[in-house]
């Protein structure tokens, strides 16, 4: 069956970079795991958020990283220079939960923080 990972977490940016951010997860369909990304029916004022919350298996995580990766890499779209920014928590079955952090134009992971052991599975 293999072993399966719990992904959730969201992404903030403003207007223009959530094209963007649409953008990179459209080449990315695989009509199966690109299904757990949403938004909002209607953004609220000037932050846009994007949600992902899905059970991936193990060797899906390359691809969903990935995707990370090439949005931490959006620039900024206006003079306050604001990037993307994201938290997501991968609780994986055999081997526990990773944070992984969108800030400053790239993707880093790390350990869970102790408090976050309620949403393992």
């Amino acid at each position: 069956m293999g072993v399966f990972v719990s992904v959730k977490g969201w992404l903030e940016c403003d207007e223009t970079q959530l094209a963007a951010v649409q953008e990179i997860i459209s080449s990315h369909t695989d009509d199966h795991y690109s299904s757990g990304w949403t938004t909002p029916r209607q953004q609220v004022n000037w932050t846009s958020y994007l949600f992902y919350g899905a059970d991936i298996r193990e060797s899906a995580l390359d691809w969903f990283m990935g995707q990370l990766r090439e949005i931490a890499r959006i620039p900024a779209s206006d003079d306050d220079g604001d990037l993307v920014r994201g938290l997501f928590l991968a609780s994986h079955e055999v081997d526990g939960t990773t944070e992984w952090q969108v800030r400053e134009g790239r993707l880093v992971a790390s350990s869970s923080d102790i408090r976050h052991r309620y949403l393992d599975a």
